[in-house]
């Protein structure tokens, strides 16, 4: 991480790429997968405890899995997570029945709207989070910082993806989705 006066430090690549390493054995935790619906549910609260972590700073290594309460916690982020949802879908298939090309909006918003608010959503774990609509002034105050936070998100699942063929990719790269928008958000929101 770098360090810059007096402000937060800021994650860096490397300690990104480093970090499902750090406690190699936490990739395991991917294999919950196979468990169908149940295993899905577990690993979205482990992801949201990820991002958690990182919001708050904790990037040393993947936090220890605790089945039950991430299988609560994926379940219950998943059933809060639907008002705004089939809201969404709503209004993207709105948009689109006015004009195809307003599907621009659906892109727009998927860049720089619907990450922020769901980073903001697994911090507060409220339905209302997912509709704090100033959250998204962080991105627009701070573009270029959230740009680069982006791209670093994208450049980090390319070279895990790539990394599929030795298999340590795929939970790598599961586990580190969003950690430098996670990153962004800490510096930024809070």
């Amino acid at each position: 991480m770098k360090k810059r006066g007096s402000s937060i430090a800021k994650l860096d690549f490397k300690t990104a790429f480093k970090y499902p390493f750090n406690r190699a054995k936490g990739l395991l935790n991917i294999l919950w997968i196979l468990l169908p619906i149940l295993g899905c549910f577990a690993l979205m609260g482990y992801g949201v405890r990820i991002i958690q972590g990182f919001s708050k700073g904790k990037f040393r290594k993947l936090p220890i899995f605790k089945f039950s309460s991430n299988l609560k916690l994926g379940f219950f982020m998943f059933l809060k997570s639907l008002p705004f949802l089939f809201g969404y879908i709503v209004f993207i298939f709105l948009l689109t029945i006015i004009n195809p090309w307003l599907r621009l909006v659906h892109i727009f918003a998927g860049l720089f709207v619907l990450p922020i608010l769901f980073i903001n959503f697994m911090n507060k774990e409220t339905i209302e989070a997912l509709f704090e609509f100033k959250v998204i002034n962080s991105v627009f105050n701070n573009l270029w910082d959230y740009i680069m936070a982006l791209l670093k998100d994208i450049s980090l699942s390319i070279i895990f993806l790539i990394m599929w063929v030795v298999l340590v990719g795929i939970p790598a790269g599961a586990f580190t989705k969003s950690i430098f928008l996670a990153d962004f958000y800490r510096r930024k929101v809070k």
